[in-house]
């Protein structure tokens, strides 16, 4: 879909300089509120990690030495549940509202080396700096962009959208993406390998093997981390924790999943091809980030634990903005659109994870949907 026919060049760089004025107003506003949300952030979700591991060790107190006594296993799963919830919403806060931002180079003002953008590592299987490009230079730069953005190409395994020619392979497409939602740390983790291409022939092996040994070392470091020396504090019990370690993990990977989903693949967002973005401007730029982007409601807690991603609109247009700052300028974003007649695609979770799970099943089939998608296609080349 192309940027809406009714905007004149000149409306174009009108919007543009409206949505610059925001970021510099909101930018040169940065102060001691930022700072101290993040610093409380940080310390939050630290204790909530090493809570919800002792509440993991603690249940093991509760199994049963001999025989198997019902008092007992009914305090143990209990217990083991609550901790593995905590260490799960631990890992999604260090994940998305810190590691994500602080990756964005969201918090570099500040000048604290624990957290700038260039050192930061984050709890995950994916080495940051390779995630950096992949994510902030790759997809940020061009969103939705057949050709550019692996992400709209269904991370090289789905097909999401009409303009993807469809194959067998496709058929498929909801059991690879519940895969894809279980194990969504290793999938980003290997997004930027592009493996396929080394499949097809397009690529040699040597040509990515540095990048592949930086990503073994992440994904050993985790492994150990995870699965192996944490597990190992327990003795006997090894085998309770390290399961205890695997679901923590993959909450945060479906959470994760279903926040980036709905705020890409809902239904009316706009794709777009590499000849529609060819001489961009900064001006188009901007419009392309909002018409890629989607929304999703919710209060507070919501927000924060979406890493503000729930502002996904808000996010593609000032990706180095605090993201605490998102709710704040949301309005003035969806009242700057109204003015303009440009679509602000916002909706429910229900509403956007609904569209998004029939836009999955909708494009295992062949052929275009007119009511996801729009017009016909202009078909692209498979990523």
């Amino acid at each position: 879909m192309p940027i809406p026919a009714h905007l004149s060049p000149a409306d174009i760089d009108a919007f543009g300089h409206e949505i610059e004025a925001i970021r510099s107003e909101v930018m040169d506003s940065r102060g001691a509120r930022d700072a101290r949300y993040i610093y409380r952030l940080i310390k939050v979700q630290r204790s909530m990690a090493l809570g919800g591991r002792l509440v993991i060790y603690a249940s093991l107190a509760f199994l049963p030495q001999w025989g198997h006594a019902l008092a007992a296993w009914s305090m143990f799963w209990p217990l083991i549940a609550l901790g593995t919830v905590i260490l799960g919403a631990a890992k999604i806060l260090e994940n998305m509202e810190i590691g994500h931002n602080i990756s964005h180079a969201q918090w570099d003002w500040l000048r604290d080396p624990a957290i700038q953008s260039g050192s930061w590592e984050w709890d995950h299987v994916c080495p940051s700096d390779q995630w950096k490009h992949s994510h902030n230079v790759k997809h940020h730069t061009w969103t939705n962009v057949f050709g550019k953005d692996a992400d709209v190409g269904g991370y090289g395994l789905l097909r999401l959208f009409s303009a993807q020619r469809w194959k067998p392979f496709n058929l498929g497409n909801p059991l690879w993406a519940l895969l894809l939602a279980i194990l969504f740390e290793w999938g980003i983790a290997i997004q930027e390998l592009e493996l396929g291409r080394i499949v097809k022939g397009r690529m040699s092996w040597a040509s990515i093997r540095p990048m592949w040994l930086r990503t073994r070392e992440k994904m050993l470091r985790q492994i150990l981390k995870d699965y192996i020396l944490f597990p190992l504090l327990a003795g006997p019990f090894f085998f309770y924790v390290c399961g205890a370690n695997a679901l923590a993990n993959v909450i945060r990977n479906l959470w994760t999943y279903l926040i980036i989903f709905c705020g890409h693949f809902p239904r009316d967002v706009h794709v777009f091809t590499k000849d529609e973005v060819e001489n961009e401007t900064r001006a188009r730029w901007y419009v392309r980030q909002l018409l890629g982007s989607c929304n999703i409601g919710g209060g507070k807690l919501f927000h924060i634990m979406s890493g503000n991603l729930s502002h996904q609109i808000e996010h593609h247009l000032f990706p180095d903005m605090p993201s605490n700052r998102y709710p704040e300028i949301a309005p003035r974003v969806r009242a700057l659109c109204e003015r303009y007649k440009l679509p602000y695609n916002t909706g429910s979770l229900s509403r956007q994870f609904g569209t998004t799970v029939w836009r999955i099943l909708r494009m295992s089939f062949p052929g275009y949907s007119p009511r996801l998608d729009g017009p016909p296609p202009v078909r692209v080349r498979p990523a």
